[in-house]
């Protein structure tokens, strides 16, 4: 397992970044950049982590970052991989960084295909949960009964199981992560880099303004997140389900925390009726009891 001790002190994302204060993505980006190094070029689409990286032309990023339409994430990993395969040029990894907007809706198309031809990359949802850099529509990833600018009294439909999706896709590699719990994502990423075709790990990316919750609850958001069981921490490789982090222990609903708690956190759930938390509850519970027939607990 990675220990604080074994990330890279070299830093290959600087500060001074745009990012908004206790921002998770710009954090959980420089966190992957220390265990991915300086050989590899990231493909960012229209979202914040294309303002986050820096406007024309400063740039917090020691790297080389390809900009690129906010639907052309894994088409343009795509090509970057077969352009480096071309020019014959050995050791240099690629990765995707979208939000889910881009992923779970505009992007899902291309991602299906590089999916189905298993393209050689790492690709990573940052996943605030709606259209954040737009302001705070929702998306296909925004949880029901959270309110945004486009769901004034709260969303309706259920979130897009997007990594349940691309494990359907029979790729090498499937994981969730969550920005609270670094070292389980810096994990992941290395196990990743180590395995050729497409990676995919979605990252639950906690958002100050959009979640509406003070900047300096990021961490303990995204960790009653995960103890509630609302987000749950695994991979999926070669078949098999595993659990990581905190989630190894919450197979048993009396150890998972009350979901109210972690919806009590966030603005965006404000005034939200009881019958709705309970439906909530219920949902979490379903889940659960989905992923402990996976793992055939």
């Amino acid at each position: 397992m990675i220990t604080l001790k074994d990330l890279p002190v070299e830093e290959y994302y600087l500060p001074g970044n745009a990012a908004c204060s206790g921002c998770a993505s710009a954090l959980s980006i420089r966190i992957a950049l220390k265990i991915l190094g300086p050989k590899i070029i990231v493909v960012i689409p229209a979202c914040c982590a294309s303002v986050i990286q820096g406007y024309y032309p400063k740039s917090p990023s020691k790297v080389p970052i390809m900009n690129t339409a906010f639907a052309a994430t894994a088409a343009t990993a795509s090509g970057i991989v077969a352009g480096l395969e071309v020019k014959g040029r050995k050791g240099i990894a690629v990765m995707g960084w979208a939000g889910d907007g881009g992923t779970a809706d505009i992007g899902i198309q291309a991602l299906s295909g590089a999916a189905e031809r298993n393209e050689d990359f790492i690709y990573i949802c940052y996943d605030n949960e709606a259209y954040m850099n737009t302001g705070t529509q929702s998306s296909s990833a925004t949880p029901r009964g959270a309110k945004t600018t486009t769901a004034v009294m709260g969303k309706g439909e259920r979130k897009k199981d997007v990594p349940e999706i691309m494990i359907a896709h029979d790729i090498p590699y499937v994981a969730t992560a969550c920005a609270a719990y670094p070292l389980d994502f810096a994990e992941k990423v290395s196990k990743a880099m180590r395995l050729k075709g497409l990676k995919y790990i979605h990252l639950l990316s906690p958002c100050p303004p959009g979640w509406r919750f003070p900047t300096e609850k990021m961490v303990e958001v995204g960790k009653a997140a995960v103890m509630t069981g609302a987000w749950i921490l695994y991979e999926w490789e070669g078949g098999k389900y595993t659990l990581t982090g905190p989630s190894k222990g919450l197979i048993d609903k009396a150890r998972r925390r009350p979901l109210k708690e972690y919806l009590a956190m966030q603005g965006r759930f404000s005034k939200i009726p009881e019958a709705e938390v309970e439906a909530l509850q219920r949902d979490v519970d379903s889940k659960w009891e989905a992923m402990k027939k996976r793992l055939g607990a």
